[in-house]
């Protein structure tokens, strides 16, 4: 799931975290799970498409028999563009096509251990470049002096300025061990960087119990192994004979609907957790799955402006529930679904198929989720020993325990 914020034109940059370590944007694999099924009518051309498609070929036999570079040109190369084109007229920036070197690097699951430099990346929607937002601790990385702001220019001499966040995503990662340059932009100043690649496991989830036996669980991305992580923590802080709970969802990109649904379930005993609206009028709820923790206390959850895709379905499904308090600043705003599905040629398109909207009906998309109470952050006050919004928390549950008692 993917969201066009309706106030994008005033942001400064996609909040949507993508660790170049990680596979892919967690959050744009919501929905995931729902592959296009793969029919042989995909493989033929649909009736009446023959005279549409006339200038196609006529462009394509042009570029054959009479380009001069012609002999350098496969026709392996000429459909990439011609796919990646096709997805690109959608208007839709999250959609789109992934060629055969590039697939199977965002195709893999979110496992928390993965093969690169250990950066996060977004894009500025002004400029279209891409920009480091967070270098991770005791990474390649941080080893040569990437720094949060830094613009790729080039990778391995290639000009990257114009590339998505996948396709650069794409090129920067490797294999644990080889080496990659890189060509980035600092304030005014060009600087270049040879990485070293390398194997980086990702701490997904954080827990312990804070003072006034109030514990507290961060989530980093809905992964495959997110909602047994969680389960794991609650049993450690032996959550169920605590006071209170704080589930602390900032800076979640998202992830899977599967383990947005199963994580969800553990706080919602029973009822509505988000329903999916299709192209063709189709709808399809989601209900709480019988995965409920019996959490008996007051449960609060952090969220901010880069909580995104399934963070928001799991805070607004606990939200419209009733089955927790929201607290920090309004989120992301993604409420759109895709789908992933890998083509003839081992590359794959990413298509959104769906909206979601939360158990009462609203579909955040553009418009993220609203707290409950607003406590804000500021970026530049972010390096400070205080946090403001986990303060909040603390003092929201104490006074739901003081009332309880």
């Amino acid at each position: 799931m993917e969201a066009i914020r309706a106030r994008w034109a005033t942001m400064k940059s996609i909040p949507v975290s993508v660790l170049i370590v990680v596979v892919f944007v967690a959050g744009f694999a919501l929905g995931n799970q729902h592959n296009l099924i793969v029919a042989q009518s995909d493989l033929t051309a649909p009736s009446g498409t023959e005279k549409p498609f006339e200038p196609f070929w006529q462009v394509y036999n042009l570029i054959q028999t009479n380009y001069l570079n012609r002999k350098d040109i496969t026709p392996e190369t000429l459909v990439n563009g011609a796919i990646k084109g096709m997805m690109d007229s959608l208007g839709d920036q999250f959609s789109g096509y992934m060629d055969p070197e590039t697939f199977p690097l965002l195709n893999e699951d979110l496992s928390g251990e993965v093969e690169g430099i250990g950066a996060e990346v977004e894009t500025d929607l002004a400029t279209k470049s891409v920009a480091i937002v967070n270098v991770l601790d005791g990474s390649p990385a941080e080893k040569v002096g990437l720094k949060r702001g830094d613009i790729f220019v080039k990778v391995n001499g290639e000009d990257v300025s114009t590339l998505s966040q996948f396709e650069l995503v794409g090129k920067v990662r490797g294999k644990e061990g080889t080496i990659v340059v890189l060509t980035m932009k600092r304030d005014d100043e060009l600087l270049e960087f040879t990485i070293t690649r390398a194997k980086i496991t990702v701490a997904n989830v954080e827990y312990k119990v804070l003072d006034n036996d109030i514990g507290y669980i961060k989530l980093r991305e809905f992964s495959v192994t997110a909602y047994q992580q969680i389960v794991d923590a609650i049993k450690k802080i032996d959550a169920q004979n605590l006071d209170g709970l704080i589930f602390d969802l900032r800076g979640n990109p998202g992830g899977l609907l599967s383990s947005a649904i199963d994580i969800g379930s553990i706080f919602v005993k029973d009822g509505l957790l988000l329903s999916e609206d299709f192209g063709d009028g189709r709808k399809q709820d989601f209900t709480a799955n019988g995965n409920y923790a019996n959490l008996d206390i007051p449960i609060t959850v952090l969220v901010d402006e880069n909580s995104a895709s399934a963070a928001e379905l799991v805070a607004g499904a606990l939200q419209d529930q009733k089955a927790a308090t929201i607290i920090g600043v309004t989120t992301f705003g993604k409420g759109t679904v895709q789908s992933w599905q890998e083509l003839v040629n081992k590359g794959g398109i990413r298509l959104t198929t769906a909206r979601w909207l939360t158990p009462n009906g609203s579909w955040i998309h553009g418009n993220g989720i609203t707290p409950d109470i607003l406590i804000e952050w500021p970026e530049d006050q972010q390096d400070a020993v205080h946090d403001p919004q986990l303060q909040g928390a603390l003092d929201y549950l104490a006074e739901a325990i003081a009332k309880a008692a």
